[in-house]
Formats: structure tokens, sequence, C-alpha cells
């Protein structure tokens, strides 16, 4: 029996319950329902040291990402937009990935990365997915060819009064099936 795809989802702000960490969580629930493990890193999980190359010792939150993603078929980027990039926290946690420099597959090499991103308002979300698809390129990985950009403007993963909105679940959703998709594809090769 072949052992299920394993899918890391990091992401998400300090702030509990987030639209970014929301977005990751609805990805990730669709990545589970369709037969995959999932792991997620967000908020608290990822106040991690600043990172320093030449820093040998890792806490055991930082040793439990670097694993986490080693051992990843493929993985999930959600980030909210400040200023028209990815947050100082994101960023800092995908860092942690420089550890993979000597693994057989090196960085993200083979997998799939689907890109999420959250923004007050339409003019940073281009911007900052393209960063995002930047980096996984730079690491190595595949980002999908759909990325979720999300105007948390709108609510759209409702409120206490609102319901969320179809479209919005479904973007991060159709994230998920992408990564899983390739990273199928991936295993078989």
């Amino acid at each position: 029996m072949t052992q299920p795809l394993s899918i890391v989802g990091l992401g998400g702000t300090l702030r509990d319950g987030s639209s970014s960490e929301k977005a990751l969580k609805i990805a990730l629930a669709h990545a589970q329902s369709l037969g995959c493990d999932t792991r997620l890193f967000a908020g608290a999980d990822l106040l991690l040291a600043l990172y320093d190359p030449a820093r040998t010792e890792r806490s055991p939150a930082e040793v439990a990402l670097v694993d986490a993603l080693r051992h990843a078929d493929g993985i999930i980027f959600a980030s909210p937009s400040y200023h028209g990039g990815l947050s100082g926290l994101v960023k800092n946690a995908i860092d942690y990935i420089e550890d993979m420099r000597g693994d057989e597959r090196v960085y993200l090499s083979g997998r799939a990365v689907g890109c999420i991103v959250c923004a007050h308002g339409a003019q940073a979300m281009g911007t900052t997915l393209s960063s995002m698809r930047d980096i996984v390129h730079t690491l190595r990985g595949w980002p999908t060819p759909y990325g979720a950009t999300l105007n948390v403007t709108a609510q759209p993963f409702g409120s206490a009064d609102k319901a969320a909105d179809p479209l919005a679940v479904q973007a991060c959703q159709t994230v998920a099936e992408e990564v899983v998709q390739f990273a199928k594809a991936f295993r078989q090769i």
C-alpha cells in the first residue's frame, strides 16, 4: 500500500484566526479530504529566531519545521501581503529551508508548492504572489499554476452575520488540488 502524500502548510500571522491562516486551513483540509496527511505551521509555530546560517543549533520548533518540509511531498505557503511583499514572519520561516541545501533532494526540489496571498485591497496581491513564486523557483520548487489571491476587505471567510464566499473557499481548494495533483505526478517519477 502506498503511503499517503504529506502536504505541509506554512503561513498565517500572529493574530489567531487571521485570513491567511484560515485560507491555509481550508487548503489543508481539502488536501486531507483527498487522502493526504497534512501538517500546519502557523501563527506561534512560526515564532522562530531570525534565520542565521552561521548558527548551527536549532530549537525544537525549527527542527520540526525543517524536518516536515524535508519530508513533504507538497507545500502550501499562505502569507498576508505587507507593503507589497510577504510578511517577515512567513519569510523568516521560509529562510529555514536553507538548512536543506545539502539534502539529496535539495531545497524544494521535486515538490509542488501552492501559493495563497491575502491582502487589504487588490494592489498588493499581485506583487506578493509574484514574489512568493519567485522564492519557490529560487528554492527549486514548482509553484502550481493557480495561486489564490484574496481581498480580505471583502471578508472572504465570512463573519458573524455573513457566510463565507464560496469562490474564496474554492480558490483555496484549487491550490490544494493542484499541489496534490503535482505531488502525485512527482512521486511517480
